[in-house]
């Protein structure tokens, strides 16, 4: 009875939308103050339907209730509550209920927090934010029906996805779709600007944080899938552009050009159409990434199986598509630009460059990713594009945009002049060079030295914006260099904090270079007290273990780690493989992992037989690098996203009273 409440809630919740969608357009077209607040009564509404229905099924995942199909196909008994708790997002329906759950939330944010403040924009968007709850009610109802009933009780469930039982799986899902569907919210206001004709700076301004918040969700989803990818999949690296990966990784790419651009725009009026065009193509490429991973139409690790949803998907797209260029164009008058770049060597001029490339990097993804489905169409086979082709063509581009996120701060607006251009860059070009040539005679490969030369050279330029700011503010308040630096970043949060997620890229980039071009990789077979020397490090083989463990059985192999004599002991690995009891075909690697500065001891149990072991021993230089700039990477974002202080206002005193003499 309780899942049919569950399923009526959901269809509810999809009449209420599109009366809601109806009501916030002609409200907002007529300027009808109740069709307004029927909008907003509507969002909430569907909040609470879809909160209740998403309460439902956390209900009978928790409790083993296997007569609810999606609870028999993706739960059991013996599954821990933490992972069933996860399996919400870990099926077709559940993962698409989820997506609903997190948008009620962010429309009922978004109109709460706005409910007064923007009048004229508001039911503008949740009309907006509805139509796209409401598609997504559609599918639920009519496509993936998470409340769908079998005719008897099973004694148990077919299991979670062995891949999908991690840590990581559990909180890198969740970023994801905090990002992915919070980019909804500024193409939202986009739109609503473009149907109210109030095409100014306003919607801008508001969207800045309302698309800084989801791109922090993403960019930590992103990286904590690609933790998972190196914990968990077991063949030493963490990126290997599978579809999955790109179809995340697209609308981050967008998104942060138009981060770049809406800062032209709010300071000189450029780029009005330009930023339209990237908000409404990160919706699309959200909404086409939740397609590519739900439809099938790809190959990929991380998919979920074949449905029939992809229809809807692609109407949703269409519609997406000519409604919003038809829109846009009829409004093309009102969007003129109010300035023109001046000169190229100008920050506009760098910052439209640096969105050039991100469209670049956006193109060459999306068409690497889709090119065997067309191919299939177009000659019958399906021709794969593998990490090499991605790597030559995104590789070049992902260089520029490294040294042009160097370039760009350093330039003023409008135009740079020449002894500008000789005070920014003397001091970090000097440091490039002389690392540079330092990097060559260490290792002589001409891409890797150039790629951290360049990485130098922003990270060069980023230390002395920091520099000039620390001592100018020392010299205006007294303050020591630590406070000093502190007070900077708390009151210029926008500006250093950028710097900071800057300096996590280049961190990053780093890690990536060293990943790339100078790991070592040995592949051993070792009986117990026999040893293997690899990259300078010692690893001894002290036993094989088998345990179950829950759903599982675990087979650990031990490890110790010691220097290349063999005399001293760094520390131990234990790299494990576990077999599920309801899926034993599907085994998971847990590898045996120490991480050191420079370098990561990457060890992947591949096979066993009477205590023998065979092991791939990786050395990945500079790993570690890779997580500490993506941690960087969020606390620059909520440097950028902490409001401003208020200056103090100083209060006047009046001179005391001189004494009388008495």
């Amino acid at each position: 009875m309780i899942f049919n409440i569950g399923y009526l809630a959901l269809v509810i919740g999809l009449v209420v939308a599109l009366f809601g969608t109806f009501a916030g357009y002609w409200g907002g077209r007529t300027r009808s103050a109740n069709l307004a607040d029927s909008s907003f009564h509507a969002v909430y509404a569907v909040g609470a339907l879809v909160v209740l229905a998403s309460v439902i099924l956390w209900y009978g995942l928790l409790t083993d209730q296997f007569q609810v199909n999606y609870v028999w196909s993706h739960s059991e008994r013996a599954l821990s509550s933490f992972y069933k708790f996860s399996a919400f997002w870990g099926g077709q329906a559940g993962s698409l209920l989820f997506w609903t759950l997190l948008l009620s939330i962010y429309s009922v944010i978004a109109a709460i927090t706005f409910r007064k403040q923007q009048i004229v924009l508001m039911p503008f968007v949740n009309a907006v934010l509805l139509i796209t709850s409401a598609f997504f009610l559609a599918l639920l109802i009519f496509a993936a029906n998470p409340f769908e009933q079998i005719a008897f009780t099973p004694p148990d469930g077919q299991g979670l996805n062995p891949l999908l039982q991690n840590y990581w799986m559990v909180a890198h899902p969740v970023m994801l779709y905090l990002g992915w569907v919070g980019l909804t919210i500024p193409f939202a206001f986009a739109v609503a600007s473009l149907l109210s004709k109030k095409l100014g700076n306003t919607w801008v301004r508001i969207v800045r944080r309302w698309t800084l918040v989801p791109w922090m969700f993403l960019s930590a989803g992103i990286i904590m899938g690609s933790q998972w990818a190196y914990m968990e999949l077991g063949w030493g690296g963490y990126w290997a552009w599978d579809p999955v990966e790109n179809a995340s990784f697209l609308p981050w790419l967008t998104a942060t050009a138009f981060l770049h651009s809406i800062i032209i725009q709010d300071r000189r009026g450029m780029l009005k159409i330009w930023n339209m065009v990237l908000i409404w193509l990160t919706y699309f490429l959200v909404i086409l990434g939740t397609f590519t991973t739900r439809s099938g139409i790809l190959e990929s690790v991380h998919s979920l199986a074949l449905s029939n949803i992809g229809p809807f998907f692609l109407g949703f797209l269409i519609f997406v598509v000519f409604g919003f260029l038809w829109l846009l164009f009829d409004r093309l008058p009102l969007l003129r630009s109010e300035n023109r770049i001046d000169a190229v060597m100008s920050r506009e001029a760098a910052f439209l460059a640096n969105n050039w490339l991100f469209l670049g990097l956006a193109f060459a993804t999306l068409w690497g990713t889709f090119f065997p489905m067309f191919s299939e169409i177009v000659t019958g086979q399906r021709i794969s594009v593998a990490a090499p082709w991605f790597e030559k063509v995104n590789g070049p581009l992902f260089l520029l945009l490294l040294i042009m996120m160097g370039v760009g701060p350093l330039l003023g607006w409008r135009r740079t002049s020449l002894s500008q251009l000789r005070r920014q860059f003397m001091w970090p070009l000097l440091i490039t060079l002389v690392s540079g040539v330092a990097l060559f005679f260490m290792s002589p490969r001409i891409y890797p030295v150039v790629g951290l030369a360049a990485s130098i050279f922003v990270a060069a330029t980023i230390a002395q914006e920091f520099i000039r700011g620390v001592m100018a503010r020392r010299t205006s308040t007294g303050e020591n260099p630590a406070l000093a630096f502190w007070h900077l970043i708390r009151r210029s949060g926008q500006r250093y904090g950028g710097y900071i997620v800057h300096l996590a890229i280049v961190l990053m980039g780093v890690a990536i270079i060293g990943n790339e071009f100078y790991v070592t990789r040995t592949d051993v077979t070792l009986a117990p007290g026999e040893t293997a020397v690899v990259g300078g490090y010692t690893f001894v083989f002290n036993g094989l273990n088998a345990e179950h463990v829950g759903n599982r059985t675990e087979f650990a192999a031990y490890f110790s780690v010691l220097d290349q004599d063999g005399q001293k002991a760094l520390g131990t690995v234990t790299p494990r493989r576990n077999i599920y009891d309801k899926t034993p075909d599907q085994p998971t690697s847990e590898v045996g992992l120490y991480m050191r500065p420079l370098e990561d001891l990457y060890v992947v149990l591949n096979g066993w037989e009477d205590g023998v072991v065979t092991v791939s021993i990786f050395i990945n230089p500079l790993t570690m690098w890779l997580w500490i700039g993506g941690i960087l990477l969020i606390l620059g974002t909520l440097f950028s996203l902490w409001p401003r202080p208020h200056p103090r206002s100083a209060t006047a005193r009046a001179p005391a009273a001189p004494a009388i003499a008495g």
